[in-house]
Parts: C-alpha cells; sequence; structure tokens
C-alpha cells in the first residue's frame, strides 16, 4: 500500500512552490536581521601628535612635499641595487614563513566561506528507501507482515532564523579575522622585504672590511719583508721587527674574523631567501645609493593607514566587537526550521504518480531559561576580549610610533657619525704618515708607528660600519613608515566588509 500524505482534493497542503517561498521569505528575514554588537570607535591615538625627533626633519615644506609617502613607494623603486632587488624578489617567492602567511589567509578566508554560509538555508536532495519485515507476535494481525517505503524530494536542514544577528556577527568576526590576517601577511612581506635589504647591507660591509683587512695584510707583509732584511743587516733592532710581526698577526685576525661573520651572514641571507644565494658581483664599498629616494614621513596618524600591523590589529578589534554581539544574541530565542517537500511511495512505481506529494515542516523555538550563568560567562569573555583587542591596538599603535622615532633619530645622528668618523680617518691616516716619517727620520721609536697603524685600521673599519649602519636606518625608516604596502596588498574585495 502506497503511503500518502494529501488533503481531500489529493494535492499536498505544502507543495514545492510554497516552500521555496517560505525559505526565501526567512532569508531576507535573517539577512536583514538587527545587531547587537556595539558601535565600533577607533580608539584614540595614544602617542604624540608629531614624532619627538621632528626638529631633525626637513624645515623645508616644499623639500617635504616633493618627496613620496613611504606606502606608495614600491621596494623596487626605493631600492635600486640590482643584485638586492634580485634577492628580494627570490625571498618573496621562496621564503617558507611568507608562504607560512600565504596559507593562514587561505585558511582564515575558507573559513569565513564556512561561517558565510550559516546565514542561508541548506537545501539537499534526498533519495530514501527503507523495507522491513515485521513478525506476526508482535502486529495486531498475528502475521508477519513486510513493509517498502520509497521517498524522494529536496530537504531543508536545521536553520536558523538569525533575527537578534548571532549568525551575521559570526559572519562578521570570521570577515574580520581573514582580513586582519591577509593585512599580517602583509606585514611579514615588509618584514621580509627590509630583512633581506639589511642582510644585504651587512654582507656588503663585511666585504668591503675583508677588503680593507687584506689590503691591510699585503701593505704589512711588505713592511715585514722589508723590516726583515733591515734586520738581517744590522739596520733595526729585533724589537722593531717584532712589532711589525705583531701588526701584521693583527690585521690577519681581524681578516679571519670577518671571514667567519661573513659565513654566518651569507648563511642568514640564504634562510631568507629560502634557497641558494646567486653569485654577488665583486664588492665596490657601500654606495648612499643603494637607498637612494628620500621618503616623506607625515604624521603618526598617517600609520593607521599605512602600517599593516596597525591595521591588523584594528580588524581584530573588529571582530572582538562583533563576538560581543553574537554573545549577547545568545540570550534571546533561537529559532530553527526544518523541513523536506517530495513524493514517497511504498513500490518504486508509485513514486511519481499522482498524489504521492509527501511533505514535513518542524519549526523549532528554543529559550534559555537556566544555563549555570554559561550565556553571561560567554558575554563576559566576549567583552574582555573586546578590551584586550583594544589594548593590543594601542600597544601596536605605540610600537609603531617608536619604530618611525628610532628611525628617524638614527637617521640624523648616524649621517652626524659618518661625517666624524670621515674626519677621523683623515686624521688617522695623516697621523699614520707623519708617525712612519719621523721613525724614517730617527726622531720617534717604531711604537709610535705601531699604534698610528693600529688606530689607522680601526678608524677605517668604523667608517665602513658607520656608513652601513646610516643605510640600515634608511631600510629601517621605510619599513617603519609601511613601505610599499600599497603594492603587496592583496585583491581583498572591500564591499564585503559589514555596516557598522
Amino acid at each position: 500500500m502506497k503511503n500518502r500524505n494529501m488533503n481531500s482534493t489529493g494535492k499536498s497542503p505544502f507543495s514545492h512552490a510554497p516552500l521555496a517561498a517560505l525559505c526565501a521569505l526567512a532569508s531576507v528575514l535573517a539577512l536583514s536581521a538587527c545587531s547587537l554588537a556595539p558601535g565600533f570607535e577607533q580608539p584614540a591615538l595614544p602617542v604624540a601628535a608629531a614624532y619627538p625627533t621632528a626638529k631633525l626633519q626637513s624645515a623645508n615644506v616644499a623639500e617635504e612635499d616633493r618627496m613620496t609617502a613611504a606606502s606608495a613607494t614600491a621596494w623596487h623603486d626605493y631600492f635600486v641595487a640590482p643584485h638586492l632587488r634580485a634577492l628580494i624578489q627570490q625571498a618573496l617567492a621562496n621564503n617558507r614563513d611568507l608562504r607560512t602567511a600565504m596559507l593562514r589567509v587561505e585558511e582564515a578566508r575558507a573559513i569565513y566561506g564556512i561561517q558565510r554560509a550559516d546565514q542561508l538555508p541548506t537545501i539537499a536532495a534526498t533519495v530514501n528507501g527503507s523495507r522491513a519485515r515485521v513478525p506476526g507476535d508482535v502486529n495486531m494481525s498475528g502475521q508477519s507482515i513486510v513493509s517498502s517505503q520509497y521517498q524522494v524530494g529536496a530537504g531543508l536542514a536545521t536553520w536558523e532564523l538569525d533575527f537578534w544577528g548571532r549568525v551575521r556577527n559570526l559572519k562578521d568576526a570570521a570577515l574580520e579575522n581573514y582580513l586582519a590576517t591577509d593585512e599580517a601577511r602583509r606585514a611579514i612581506t615588509l618584514s621580509l622585504i627590509a630583512q633581506v635589504a639589511d642582510s644585504y647591507l651587512a654582507l656588503r660591509e663585511l666585504d668591503e672590511r675583508i677588503a680593507l683587512a687584506r689590503q691591510t695584510i699585503t701593505s704589512r707583509e711588505e713592511s715585514l719583508r722589508i723590516f726583515k732584511r733591515r734586520f738581517e743587516v744590522g739596520a733595526i733592532a729585533k724589537m722593531d721587527l717584532v712589532q711589525v710581526e705583531v701588526l701584521l698577526q693583527q690585521a690577519q685576525t681581524l681578516a679571519a674574523q670577518l671571514e667567519q661573520g661573513r659565513d654566518v651572514q651569507a648563511h642568514a641571507l640564504t634562510l631568507l631567501v629560502g634557497s641558494p644565494l646567486p653569485p654577488l658581483p665583486e664588492n665596490t664599498g657601500l654606495s648612499d645609493d643603494a637607498v637612494a629616494r628620500e621618503l616623506r614621513v607625515g604624521l603618526p596618524s598617517d600609520l593607521l593607514l599605512q602600517r599593516p600591523d596597525i591595521v591588523a590589529a584594528e580588524h581584530q578589534l573588529r571582530a572582538a566587537q562583533a563576538n560581543i554581539g553574537a554573545a549577547r544574541a545568545a540570550f534571546f530565542p533561537r529559532i530553527t526550521l526544518t523541513g523536506s517537500a517530495g513524493t514517497a511511495s511504498a513500490g518504486l512505481d508509485g513514486l511519481f504518480d499522482s498524489g504521492s506529494r509527501a511533505w514535513s515542516f518542524m519549526p523549532s523555538l528554543s529559550l534559555p531559561i537556566f544555563d549555570a550563568g554559561r550565556n553571561r560567562a560567554n558575554l563576559d569573555l566576549a567583552e574582555v576580549r573586546r578590551n584586550l583587542a583594544v589594548t593590543n591596538y594601542e600597544k601596536t599603535v605605540q610600537a609603531a610610533f617608536r619604530d618611525v622615532s628610532d628611525a628617524l633619530s638614527a637617521r640624523h645622528w648616524l649621517t652626524e657619525q659618518v661625517r666624524i668618523a670621515q674626519a677621523t680617518l683623515a686624521a688617522q691616516t695623516e697621523r699614520a704618515r707623519l708617525s712612519q716619517l719621523r721613525y724614517d727620520n730617527g726622531s720617534a721609536p717604531y711604537f709610535e708607528v705601531l699604534d698610528a697603524e693600529r688606530e689607522l685600521l680601526t678608524a677605517e673599519q668604523q667608517l665602513v660600519q658607520t656608513r652601513r649602519a646610516l643605510l640600515s636606518s634608511r631600510v629601517s625608516l621605510y619599513a617603519a613608515l609601511g613601505g610599499g604596502s600599497q603594492e603587496f596588498a592583496a585583491p581583498v574585495n572591500t564591499a564585503t566588509r559589514p555596516a557598522n
């Protein structure tokens, strides 16, 4: 016998068309639900209105206007050294930390997609069949019965009508977490570019220092050869010869230390790049042209738009606000719908006969009465996490403010240190020349020459280190200002941002 549900007219009182209309109406109601999340208010900047090193910046407003914003300056425009550009490009393609960050973005996007799907009903086609035998001693007829039932239809899974915005707020939180993860990816990209540039500069610094040490070794080897000859003919005392040997050994020791440091730096750069380093050109010395463009510093408020880590902290704060809305909605009734519509029959041949339509509709309402304080605790947790997000946002802004201030201070004072180091090197060079003349004329002991040569080598090394530190400060300033962040921003559809 066929299992059919129909009214006196032979038709189902709940056909496919009314079910679709009901789903559409419920979807509109759910998508237009109110939100219990608090309105977003950006925290006040917990920093001064201007950098403390403002007096160290250029006072020429016209010159400042000609400078470019760091966020609008692509890294391949800022870093002009061809080999440095190649290394950065290689790192962007192969660095594992950056690759992990990109996968985190994909993960967050998938989570957002899952949460967004909860706003709409899930409708699936269903095909069911069953056949059962009931023994006679357990039914009223006293005879065994074999029954069959087959059903084909479309089912609506348990779906919540989001009148209070709980599901919507969870979706908004997932969206903000996704956007925060993408900003974190941008921050890692910027950090990687700065690390590669700084590591490259450190490697070139060591190359230049090694070249200076080798030049000194060559010069002192020649001096040792000459002094050995003088000692052999009795023109000098053995003490002078020993002092020349000490000078040579000091230079050789320094060269060996620098070679070791270069190997370590090359290994660090290889890890950043993510693949073997290409051959670098012969060292020609650090040049200020390695980082060429001047940057417009602007105001601390500019960092809110330029620094990816600050933008990420803001998205995390928005996500915390949305989670408060979801926690508040848990105090209100939850209405869910479950239903299906199709055709059913006791035999396969009658599935699609007239009058075989079958349907079910099961709305459900759940109102929390006693939960031992779980909802209250969830709301308290969401509010505490919102406060933590505010604190994290403020701390991120303060850290960015310090980064820029430190970079500006370093750029100013290292420029002054380079000038002093250049003057010191010139003075030490002249001192070494005069000391050698005094020794050659018998007016001074060789100890004076020894001291002058040692100080000259130190001055040469110090100048190279200071000049590299100045170039590194420019790299730090570029990163601190959010350099190039507009260039490597992901194509996120901002139209999907929820209204506040």
